[in-house]
This record gives structure tokens, C-alpha cells and sequence, in this order.
């Protein structure tokens, strides 16, 4: 039965034990209104999963090795792998999560969420969510501040974010702000492959544009004589009309990043993603000091802290955390924030599995300096396919909407988790030899040495 607003509700005349307020008719409508709707808002969300606590935590590791392994300019991937973090309470939700700790074990990170976190989740209320951050980081401080520890605390955050999302009924985006509700996407393939050559890449990325995409990414690094060449064809492949970004994997050194950022310039490049070595800071600002291309980088990078000299000394000029690696989403978001006080786009990294795509997509969605989000669109690899019962897709326009349900808004497909599931110990991995299904450096032409052109004509 509807509630009429101009005379005050008899069950409403009392104090509220969940949000102490009184109701009269003395407040007036409009504020009686208000005020009926936020008693309301307790009933919905529960006093209850306001004060849930964590009562377990577990890691999953998915693992597929596909026929025809991609590369980069410094990585062979032999295995598409996947690390989920999941947080049980004793509400019955379950907050979902992902670690990415590109080219470690995830075994490691199974045993610092599993061993090391634990205590410090077991008994919490998610919606602690700060200090529960802090207690991970400074545990791990002597082991952490950067690489795979980041990565763990960034599943466990991912996962906590699920469960506020998921007790408030909320999807992740709103909580933060929220922003837009759909993102521009861009297609992410063009990798190096056994036998694949420039036309075969040029005629792989003239298919994105017929599929909605109205930007595309490649893979550089190599040889940048070569790679001048695979600039060129794509370019001619998707015409003027769609952005082309190119990314070196950090392989360079500045020189070589600028005399080949000045022979593709005309080609219209929409950014230069890791034209240099992650801890080369004035290297890169001087790539980004010298040439007309924007520069960006951050998938290798942890941390407000770790972000904080990139974005103050101005070295790039797009960021790129990846919230499945960089901390979080309540780090990512603050990375974004200090990118942001300093007139600086905002652009996740983002090429794991859907678990991640939807976490960068809820960041991206909330911020104001963010506007495009990286969609991995290489070969089928049913750990991004069919992982979700709802895959992602791309409309017409090139645009990909942001999930509004609870949380992430995502739902696992349990066949797929069981299909592809790890469950071995370390022992166990060297016996079965899964150690070699680990992605594994690539044996390609090493970085030229400093002063050196690498055969750019």
C-alpha cells in the first residue's frame, strides 16, 4: 500500500533503532518523504550485511594452453591463466575478485592471500575495506611494495568491492560516483605469432573495425625497422577513420623510442604505450618531452606511491594502472584521482580475463578523466569467453556497457571454473610439469644498447 505523504505515518512516529531519526508531521512533506525513503533504504539493505564478516577466503587458479601461443616484444605466452580471489562471510555473499601477477606463479599468490592474508580477513567487516588495505600492505611491506604482494592485495580488494556491492545493492560504479554507464572500447590483438607475417596482421585488424571497434591495438618492439612496416599496414588496413595505438612492451631505450615515434608519427597514433623500461622514469620523460605522440604506461607499475613520481614529474602522459595488479580498486581509484589533480587521462590496462575487464570497467566508469578501456580480442581462449555466464560484448558503436548489477555486476560460470580449475600443490605442479604451461620469457632479438638505432632507416 502506497504511503500518503501528507500526513505522517503512525509506524514511522517513533525513533528508528537503525538510523535514530524521528518522524513527524511538523517536518513537512517533502522532508517526511525524504526521510520514509531512507528508513526504507535501511530495511532493503539490512542491518545485518552492514555488519557482515569475512569468514573465509579462497584462490582459484584456471589454466589453458592454447594451440598457437601469442608474443609481445618480450614474452612468449604458452598459457592463458586466471587467479580468483574469492571472500566468503557469514551473510552467505561472496565477494568475487582476481591477482594478476603476469609471468609469476599463481601460486604465490594462492599462499600470501591463503597464508599470509588470512588472518588478517578472517573476522572483518568488508565494509572496512581501508583498513583492511593498510593491514595488508604494511604486513607485506618487506616482501611487497611492488609485484606479486600488490597483485594479492588487489584480488582481495576487488573482492571486498564485490561484496559492499553486493550487501548495498549497488553496482561498484555508483558507489564510487559514477560517471558514464557505457565505455568506448578498443580492440587489443596484433601480438607477434609463429609464421604470421605483416599482411596476415594487417588483413587480423581490418576485422575490428567491420565489428563496431573504432580503435584498435597493436604490438611493437621487436625490430623497429620492421615494426615501422606493421605501423604502415595496419593503418592502411583500418583507414583514417579509427584510432591506432601501438605498444612496445618497454623494450627500448629513449633514442630508439624517439626516432621511431618520429618515422610513425604520420600515421596518426593515438598513443605510444611503454615506449621504455618501467624504472627508466627520466628516460621516459624525455621520450614524452621529445615527441608529438602522447606517451603512456603504469601496467608495471604498484602503488599510489609507485604512480606518484610518474604523474608529479609529468614522464607520461596517460596512466594506465590495471586494478587487477596496481592495488585494487580503492588504489586504483586513488591513482586515478591524483592523475586527475594533475590534468592527466586515466586509461586501466587491462588484458586478463572478464573478471578484470569488469573491475577497469567500473573504475573507468566512475572517474572523469577516463574514456576508453582496453578489450582483449586475440584468439578464443574460453577463460575469457566462458567464464562468465553473460560475456561482455561490443555493440555497433564500438561500445561496451558497465554491468549494473550488485557488485561487479558478473556471474561465474562454475562448468568453465570447474573445466579449467588447478588444484595441485607446488610439489604437485613440478611432477605434472604445469610449471611449463607458466608464461615464459621469449628468446627474442634483445633491446638495442643505449646510443644504439636498431636499424631504423
Amino acid at each position: 500500500m502506497a504511503l500518503d505523504y501528507s500526513r505522517p505515518s503512525r509506524s514511522l512516529l517513533r525513533r528508528c533503532a537503525k538510523c535514530h531519526v524521528i518522524t513527524h508531521s511538523r517536518l513537512g512533506t517533502a522532508r517526511l518523504k525524504n526521510r520514509i525513503s531512507n528508513h526504507r533504504a535501511h530495511d532493503r539493505i539490512g542491518s545485518t550485511w552492514l555488519e557482515m564478516k569475512i569468514t573465509d577466503v579462497e584462490v582459484t587458479i584456471l589454466s589453458f594452453a592454447p594451440e598457437k601461443p601469442i608474443a609481445d616484444a618480450l614474452n612468449l605466452n604458452l598459457a592463458w591463466g586466471d587467479t580468483i580471489v574469492q571472500l566468503h562471510t557469514d551473510e552467505g555473499l561472496t565477494g568475487i575478485g582476481e591477482a594478476c601477477a603476469p609471468f609469476a606463479s599463481p601460486l604465490l599468490v594462492k599462499a600470501i592471500v591463503e597464508k599470509s592474508f588470512r588472518q588478517y580477513l578472517v573476522g572483518e567487516e568488508p565494509f572496512h575495506r581501508e583498513r583492511i588495505w593498510e593491514k595488508m600492505y604494511l604486513s607485506s611491506l618487506r616482501y611487497g611494495r611492488k609485484g606479486v604482494a600488490i597483485s594479492a592485495i588487489s584480488g582481495v580488494d576487488i573482492a571486498i568491492w564485490d561484496l559492499i556491492g553486493k550487501a548495498t545493492n549497488m553496482p561498484i560504479y555508483k558507489l564510487l560516483g559514477g560517471y558514464r554507464d557505457e565505455v568506448r572500447a578498443y580492440a587489443s590483438a596484433g601480438f607477434y605469432q609463429e609464421s604470421k607475417g605483416i599482411q596476415d596482421l594487417a588483413e587480423e585488424m581490418a576485422q575490428f573495425p567491420k565489428r563496431g571497434f573504432t580503435a584498435v591495438k597493436i604490438k611493437i618492439g621487436r625490430d623497429p625497422a620492421e615494426d615501422v612496416e606493421r605501423v604502415r599496414a595496419v593503418r592502411e588496413a583500418i583507414g583514417d577513420k579509427v584510432d591506432l595505438i601501438v605498444d612496445a612492451n618497454a623494450v627500448w631505450n629513449p633514442r630508439t623510442a624517439i626516432k621511431f615515434a618520429n618515422r610513425i608519427e604520420k600515421h596518426n597514433i593515438l598513443w605510444f604505450e611503454e615506449p621504455v623500461s618501467a624504472d627508466d622514469l627520466e628516460g621516459l620523460a624525455t621520450v614524452t618531452s621529445k615527441i608529438d605522440i602522447p606517451t603512456s604506461t603504469g601496467e608495471q607499475e604498484y602503488t599510489r606511491y609507485g604512480f606518484r613520481d610518474l604523474i608529479t614529474k609529468r614522464a607520461v602522459d596517460i596512466v594506465q594502472p590495471d586494478v587487477v595488479t596496481a592495488g585494487g580498486i580503492s588504489e586504483a581509484y586513488k591513482i586515478a584521482a591524483l592523475a586527475s589533480a594533475h590534468h592527466l587521462l586515466c586509461v586501466p590496462h587491462t588484458f586478463t580475463s572478464p573478471i578484470s575487464l569488469a573491475a577497469n570497467l567500473h573504475l573507468i566508469a566512475s572517474i572523469p578523466n577516463g574514456f576508453i578501456v582496453e578489450f582483449d580480442t586475440t584468439e578464443m581462449t574460453p577463460l575469457r569467453d566462458k567464464l562468465l555466464r553473460v560475456p561482455f560484448q561490443i555493440d555497433h558503436r564500438g561500445f561496451v556497457k558497465v554491468p549494473d548489477g550488485p557488485g561487479l555486476g558478473i556471474e561465474l560460470d562454475e562448468k568453465t571454473v570447474a573445466t579449467y580449475r588447478e588444484d595441485l600443490s607446488i610439489e604437485q605442479w613440478k611432477e605434472a610439469g604445469r610449471s611449463l604451461r607458466i608464461p615464459t620469457r621469449a628468446m627474442w632479438q634483445a633491446p638495442p644498447a643505449d646510443g644504439e638505432i636498431a636499424g631504423i632507416p
